[in-house]
């Protein structure tokens, strides 16, 4: 992947955005390779990727001297280098698929992103994750209020950019939420809003529903409610027992966690209130 900076904007909609941000960009000799915009209740989303060799300053400068415009037009922005790569905190319990998937992803290079630890609330992971090189935490969850003060000091420790519940089945207090927003990716195994909570699957099978799903979604104060980044579904009928929808399940999960955490570390997703805009 060329190294490129990628610029993400919310802002009021108003005439001249984008004609003003190609126009600053162009000013400097900036290439933009990708083109990303939206409108959504009353606000203007924008994504560009610019061709880092382009520019004759680097991420530091382009920020400094983008900002009068950014205030001119009151913008929610941020610059992102893609030569610095994300640091994923991964947060599991015993179930392992999520986090081989994303392991393995990592380990390919097919996810571009730092893994400085991985913690659990058991020691059923520790050789897997070793085996990769990569420092495991066990942090004892008899004291929840106590292990979440240390779940957060760990992620500020290692410089945590994502924290991901890769089916970490704790649910986080409220307090932390609110510390990192858009900050926090969960995987339910359910097509949120359905079946919030604990054991969806077996909600799910009592229902008689025809379709199971999973959703990656960003973490709030509201289990299971906060802005969803990615679905997907798979069918089922009335053969199907509650363990073949856990197994049918699994594979959703995996993929849609890994696609929903592909378009965060990309910058492609946007928070809209309790929706995204997801540039894909």
């Amino acid at each position: 992947m060329n190294h490129h900076y990628t610029l993400t904007i919310s802002c009021p909609d108003r005439v001249g955005i984008i004609a003003a941000v190609a126009g600053f960009i162009a000013q400097h000799g900036g290439f933009i390779v990708e083109a990303n915009y939206h409108t959504e209740q009353d606000r203007f989303f924008m994504r560009q990727e610019i061709r880092a060799d382009s520019l004759p300053f680097d991420a530091g400068e382009f920020c400094r001297r983008f900002a009068p415009l950014a205030d001119k037009f009151a913008m929610n922005w941020q610059l992102a280098d893609s030569a610095q790569n994300k640091r994923l905190v991964i947060l599991v319990s015993r179930q392992d698929h999520c986090l081989d998937d994303l392991l393995y992803r990592w380990r390919t290079k097919e996810l571009r992103v730092d893994i400085p630890c991985v913690i659990s609330n058991h020691e059923d992971l520790r050789s897997f994750v070793a085996w990769h090189g990569i420092p495991f935490i066990h942090v004892d969850m008899r004291d929840k209020a106590a292990a979440f003060e240390r779940i957060a000091a760990l992620f500020e420790q290692y410089r945590g950019d994502t924290m991901v519940l890769a089916r970490f089945m704790q649910i986080l207090p409220p307090a932390l939420c609110q510390r990192y927003p858009g900050r926090i990716i969960n995987i339910h195994h359910s097509f949120l809003p359905s079946f919030v909570g604990a054991k969806p699957y077996h909600q799910a099978y009592l229902r008689g529903v025809k379709l199971i799903g999973a959703t990656c979604h960003f973490v709030t104060d509201e289990l299971d409610a906060g802005p969803i980044i990615e679905q997907d579904t798979v069918r089922i009928d009335h053969g199907d027992t509650v363990d073949d929808l856990v197994r049918y399940g699994r594979d959703i999960e995996k993929s849609v966690l890994a696609r929903g955490l592909r378009y965060h570390v990309e910058n492609r997703v946007l928070v809209c209130g309790n929706k995204t805009v997801v540039f894909k």
